[in-house]
């Protein structure tokens, strides 16, 4: 009995250590992303400059030099400009790369706060989650901003982004204490990471549309997380459809992340005593 108890307070320890310090992470997170671009001149505006500027190189590349500025039937029978659909997947899966890099660096980057004792180095991670939320949450702004200027109007659906922005910071901050902890012991995982980013822009799919394969290559690429998220965003923005009515995709994504999220803080917990060491 006392080794249930005991293994039950371990696995909720977590979460009650983060929420316990939420004023802290809060005030952490804000000041990481204001000291980000500290040393240049046009400060914190290189933070949005990126996801605009690649929006608009994709929107030249599809949409001008090879003619794809065009209707395309997304679900339901309802269509959308082949670039607005694009931007839809653009948006979460920029907001994957820079949370999964952020995270996995997260303590090597606060390494003199890791060696300090008395500090809960397990609010680290979701610190750089945090503030990366901040460019997330004005690449949404803007992509709305070229929705409605395409003539779509506003629908409750649209509430949803919250629900999957939501999807995402948790799906990767389970994947961060895993990738936080390793990275101090083998740094290649950096590298690793950036290679299966690459792949995984393809097979999520973000450029292309996942109906043009088979259904049986369908259901092997529906099994990657970040699809769920990715097409969320566009179920939310032009299919007219609530993500509980998928609830199938809904269990399994989040028993994935839940999974996940065990895993890591359990890697977490058992390799923090010699993080100070390594570093």
């Amino acid at each position: 009995m006392k080794d249930k108890s005991k293994k039950h307070s371990r696995i909720i320890s977590l979460p009650a250590e983060l929420w316990s310090s939420r004023k802290l992470i809060w005030k952490l997170a804000k000041n990481d992303f204001k000291n980000r671009y500290a040393g240049s001149y046009m400060g914190r505006v290189w933070a949005f400059t990126q996801p605009v500027v690649t929006v608009l190189l994709y929107w030249f590349v599809f949409g001008h030099v090879m003619g794809k500025d065009k209707l395309e039937t997304v679900a339901a029978g309802v269509t959308a400009p082949y670039v607005l659909w694009l931007t839809a997947g653009l948006v979460p899966w920029f907001y994957f790369t820079e949370t999964i890099n952020n995270g996995t660096t997260s303590l090597l980057e606060y390494s003199y706060l890791v060696k300090k004792v008395v500090f809960k180095i397990s609010i680290i991670p979701i610190v750089k989650l945090i503030a990366a939320s901040f460019i997330h949450m004005f690449f949404v702004t803007f992509m709305l901003v070229v929705y409605f200027c395409y003539g779509f109007t506003p629908s409750i659906y649209l509430i949803q982004l919250l629900y999957y922005s939501f999807c995402m910071f948790m799906f990767v901050l389970a994947l961060s204490y895993t990738t936080c902890s390793l990275v101090i012991f083998f740094r290649d995982l950096t590298q690793i990471i950036g290679i299966f980013l690459q792949v995984g822009m393809w097979a999520t799919p973000i450029l292309w549309n996942i109906t043009l394969v088979s259904e049986k290559l369908q259901f092997v690429l529906k099994l990657n997380p970040v699809f769920y998220i990715v097409n969320g965003y566009r179920d939310a923005m032009f299919s007219g459809k609530w993500f509980w009515q998928d609830m199938a995709s809904t269990a399994y994504f989040w028993i994935v992340t839940i999974v996940l999220f065990l895993i890591g803080s359990t890697i977490f917990r058992r390799l923090k005593v010699h993080f100070a060491d390594v570093l």
